[in-house]
């Protein structure tokens, strides 16, 4: 379905609008910084996945302690570059460690009841500050939550650790977690490991970061609108955003309200595929049941589909030829390895993506109670932020808010009382479409972004770009990240592998064998 005429003159308009501000930007920002690059990778513990350390670690052929000092080395070296790392806890890990260790040496029922039992005993863990992690901060880049304490971890947080993780320490998340930037006036900017002059993606940018930059093996993330897989896409590393309602979003902040928790996922994220299946598996607890994955899944009997864009949305910018690319060398792939055929379809709905997900998460809950406001957020614990007296103090540099939390709250202002029925018919006639295509047995490849990961500050001017991950959040659906290689420029490149509610299973599957296929994870210091 094309564009009306109107549809194409009010894209005309918004592009040219926030061309014109960017160009403005430009000639305000100063000269970019002299080129660094992170130093490669020389310890080869860092190279395995962390279902290879755990096994390694349960036989005795490394210790605990050495792999998590290797991380926290690698940590100090790479985190004055990118800011991933908010707030450590090195020592309290390497004394875990050291007992970890001295379990393995008294444990007497041999190394299958240890994996049974502590399928992560000894690895080390990354979490986004967004998670309760005990004794850790909590204040999601809120100056006002300064000297917050988590007092219990998270649920996925506590399974984890009781599989045997070792958590390091937290991560850096946009303020809030609102946004694809991870950046604050409480922890400041973090950088993408393959540029760093390049964002690291939002809202667990931090996370995507130092598993990019290999100062991590497996973190956990949290995504409402893209926030596990646009760092991970950014970053080059693997994200899975789970079916909603199967891993627990307790004790996180800020705390979903309205119909927020019916799109809200946490989820792993990790530098190796094979990675992503046991962290889900542990991280949904008692209800991993629902998601069948014991399950063997056959590649070549699943039925596979590809929408190459969205069909040209007034919001969003075209996908880059780089990114359309990409994904047909997936295509070609699949087809000439597992025999298969890759559909290509399309859903003139995905147009009005950004409108589906702005106006799902502003409906009410079962009782009418609306979505708490954003403003009433940046304000905590006191009285609500006013937007207009926060851009005045931003202006000169007086706001303890960044500037998309305050336009995030500005925009808040324009929203109509009540949803509008056409973009409802949209969301229900896209939901029922892509529910029929996919079943039980079908995998959806589409973009993840419409461009590599931008320099710092320029979503500003396509703050819409995010609708290519939102849209799934409210569609329900699992999606698994997947890292394709480096571009032109040197940034990951990468594609979003879609299945059917509670099939997360085939996804992952389909991971494994992109890993494969394409080299997964590349190492951001390598030359």
């Amino acid at each position: 379905m094309a564009l009306s005429r109107l549809e194409k003159a009010q894209a005309w308009l918004f592009r040219a609008v926030t061309s014109f501000f960017f160009m403005i930007f430009q000639l305000l920002s100063s000269p970019a910084a002299s080129a660094r690059k992170l130093p490669p990778v020389s310890n080869p513990l860092l190279l395995q996945s962390a279902t290879q350390l755990a096994k390694k670690i349960r036989r005795k052929e490394v210790s605990s302690v050495e792999v998590v000092q290797a991380y926290i080395d690698r940590i100090q070296e790479v985190n004055p570059f990118v800011n991933a790392v908010v707030k450590d806890r090195f020592a309290a890990a390497l004394q875990e460690a050291a007992q970890v260790d001295k379990l393995i040496e008294e444990e007497t029922g041999g190394e299958d009841v240890l994996e049974d039992r502590l399928p992560l005993l000894g690895v080390p863990l990354s979490v986004k500050e967004s998670y309760s992690l005990q004794g850790m901060p909590l204040s999601t880049g809120l100056v006002s939550r300064r000297g917050v304490v988590a007092s219990v971890d998270a649920p996925p947080v506590a399974l984890l650790k009781r599989a045997g993780a070792v958590p390091l320490g937290v991560t850096n998340t946009s303020e809030l977690c609102m946004w694809l930037e991870s950046h604050n006036h409480l922890y400041g900017m973090t950088c993408n490991p393959y540029d760093l002059e390049r964002i690291a993606g939002g809202s667990s940018g931090g996370e995507g970061s130092i598993l990019g930059a290999a100062g991590a093996v497996i973190g956990v993330g949290s995504d409402i609108g893209g926030s596990i897989r646009i760092p991970c896409f950014f970053n080059g590393v693997f994200g899975h955003k789970t079916t909603p309602g199967v891993v627990s979003c307790e004790n996180q902040y800020p705390p979903t309200s309205g119909t927020q928790h019916e799109y809200l996922s946490s989820g792993p994220m990790c530098r190796y595929a094979e990675d992503l299946l046991p962290l889900l598996k542990i991280m949904a607890g008692p209800k991993a049941y629902k998601l069948s994955l014991n399950a063997d899944v056959d590649l070549k009997k699943l039925r596979f589909f590809s929408i190459p864009h969205d069909g040209g949305s007034l919001y969003t910018y075209p996908v880059s030829k780089e990114l359309l690319d990409a994904q047909e060398k997936v295509v070609k792939r699949l087809e000439a390895d597992l025999g298969v055929k890759v559909q290509e379809v399309c859903f003139p709905e995905l147009r009005y993506g950004f409108q589906i997900w702005d106006t799902y998460m502003g409906l009410p809950d079962e009782e009418g109670k609306p979505p708490l406001a954003f403003a009433e957020l940046m304000g905590e614990p006191g009285r609500p932020a006013w937007a207009f007296w926060e851009l005045l103090k931003r202006m000169v540099g007086k706001s303890e808010h960044t500037m998309p939390a305050i336009f995030l709250a500005l925009f808040e202002k324009t929203h109509l009382s009540k949803p509008s029925p056409f973009i409802i018919q949209q969301k229900e006639a896209l939901q029922k479409k892509m529910e029929e295509l996919l079943g039980t047995d079908g995998v959806l490849l589409y973009p993840p972004h419409p461009r590599v990961a931008p320099k710092h500050h320029h979503p500003l001017f396509r703050p819409f770009d995010f609708t290519y991950t939102g849209i799934l959040n409210i569609l329900g659906l699992p999606v698994t990240q997947c890292p394709l290689g480096l571009g032109e420029e040197g940034l990951p490149l990468g594609v979003q592998v879609v299945a059917g509610k509670l099939q997360d299973h085939l996804t992952l599957a389909v991971a494994l064998y992109l890993e494969k296929t394409f080299g997964g994870w590349r190492d951001p210091g390598a030359k």
